[in-house]
């Protein structure tokens, strides 16, 4: 199920496209109910995060972005509600950023669910799996393999996801390696909801620290990464952000020309 038929089946009727990636502007609760309902119907959907970064690469690759718009995507960040607030008037209702909302929606899940993990080095991967059993001890967490296989070994490991058909399958690859990997390999027989997680079980390990709970609530984690990270994460940061808000600039001029162009008038 994409975000289009995801908005038709369940009601949801408010999208804000980002530099062309329609997003759902959903509440945090509201996030959670839907995808229970996605789990306990068996509606196969992909699921993924908008920030600054991805849209950024979706711009410039057409084949990240088409393989996006089978996604259904969740807002993540900063960067994406302040170019909601330029094009829409108003940010996006909650920040449902992986790294909180994922966990979160484990905990809050009653039903016992299988959820596989792929991605991440063997390790982190492991260490992951012992942090979410131990939020969230409901469910069965298996890791499926770390994310450094060859394509020789790919059909082993989806054959293995297809046994074990997971109800959720989090795919820890970063962008867009992990979006196009789901996209072309997973589909309904081999879970329900396969998830693009980014950076998130190097996260939950501990290998990667988060910034303090202080900086999170201030909307300021990308500054303690770039800190953290400045090697890696200084042009996603420093030169990505500014980017990505020109180029919604650009969206919101290029709208009020077709708004100009489309009114009537007598002068046409």
């Amino acid at each position: 199920m994409n975000m289009h038929a995801a908005r038709a089946a369940f009601g949801f009727d408010s999208l804000k496209a980002i530099l062309g990636i329609p997003v759902l502007a959903i509440r945090w609760d509201d996030a959670i109910a839907l995808l229970n309902r996605l789990i306990a119907e068996r509606r196969f959907t992909k699921v993924s995060f908008l920030n600054a970064h991805n849209a950024n690469i979706a711009h410039t690759d057409p084949v990240f972005a088409e393989a996006l718009d089978d996604f259904l995507i969740l807002p993540d960040g900063i960067g994406v509600d302040l170019a909601a607030k330029l094009l829409y008037g108003a940010p996006f209702p909650d920040n449902l950023n992986g790294t909180d909302f994922v966990p979160a929606f484990l905990q809050a899940s009653k039903r016992p669910l299988t959820v596989g993990l792929l991605g991440a080095t063997r390790v982190n991967a492991e260490a992951a799996s012992m942090k979410l059993a131990a939020l969230a001890v409901q469910h069965n967490f298996v890791v499926i393999h770390d994310g450094y296989f060859s394509p020789a070994q790919e059909p082993e490991i989806i054959d293995r996801i297809a046994k074990l058909r997971p109800d959720m399958l989090l795919v820890a690859m970063g962008v867009p390696r992990q979006e196009l990997w789901i996209e072309r390999h997973i589909d309904e027989r081999h879970c329900t909801l396969p998830i693009a997680v980014g950076a998130l079980l190097d996260f939950l390990s501990g290998s990667v620290p988060r910034a303090p709970l202080w900086m999170r609530r201030l909307r300021l984690e990308w500054l303690f990464r770039l800190a953290v990270e400045p090697g890696r994460l200084w042009r996603r940061y420093v030169v990505g952000n500014p980017l990505f808000l020109w180029r919604v600039v650009k969206q919101k001029w290029a709208r009020g020309a077709e708004a100009v162009a489309d009114a009537p008038g007598e002068f046409r």
